[in-house]
């Protein structure tokens, strides 16, 4: 499938730099970077898909953990204890 993408100037001849400078075509130099962008954002979407859907269900049965209680579990683990997260309540 063929894509057209439309650059400005000044990147295109950026791109075509670094193109030149590592011996490879404009089109070598965008895919991995688009693959990486991409990567990146469904990343970001699916955290976003994941906090609302743990925000609706919060709204729905109000069971939590304090911000405390998760500080001190994160704590632990950063100092390698094997913790076991703490029951959510309400």
């Amino acid at each position: 499938m063929a894509t057209s993408v439309k650059l400005s100037d000044d990147m295109k001849k950026r791109v075509q730099n670094l193109a030149d400078a590592r011996r490879r075509s404009a089109h070598w130099i965008m895919r991995p970077a688009i693959q990486d962008y991409v990567e990146r954002e469904e990343k970001r979407e699916a955290f976003k898909q994941d906090a609302r859907r743990a925000w609706e269900e919060y709204q729905r049965n109000g069971v939590h953990l304090t911000s405390a209680e998760a500080d001190e579990w994160l704590a632990k683990l950063e100092s390698g204890d094997n913790a076991e997260l703490p029951k959510c309540h309400k």
